[in-house]
């Protein structure tokens, strides 16, 4: 393993930052379908939003321990596995920053 430099931490960061808002916006959407009052009128509607909501949360979930992993710079297909989760987010920019350095630090892994 050579020197530590700062392309795994960035990735782990910007993994994690990434991550949170795909979660969270994937709480809020299940949240909002369970809670719908119009749901007599449509009753679909809580069914599509949960849906939509279960791959938002698992997405964000995996991006964040895969960022967890990119800081400890432990299991690289986990790193890079929660860097492409990081897509999902609404912030997917970094994702792709989040992917460019995992790949680009591989060779900093255990």
């Amino acid at each position: 393993m050579e020197n530590k430099t700062w392309k795994p931490t960035t990735a782990g960061i910007l993994s994690i930052i990434a991550g949170v808002p795909a979660a969270g916006s994937g709480i809020i959407v299940a949240f909002v379908g369970s809670t719908i009052a119009w749901a007599d009128i449509v009753p679909l509607v809580p069914n599509i939003l949960g849906i939509i909501a279960i791959p938002l949360i698992v997405l964000g979930v995996i991006a964040i321990v895969g960022g967890i992993f990119a800081l400890q710079r432990k299991i690289w297909g986990l790193a890079l596995a929660g860097a492409i989760c990081a897509l999902a987010s609404p912030l997917s920019i970094l994702g792709v920053l989040s992917i460019i350095f995992v790949v680009i630090g591989k060779d900093e892994f255990d």
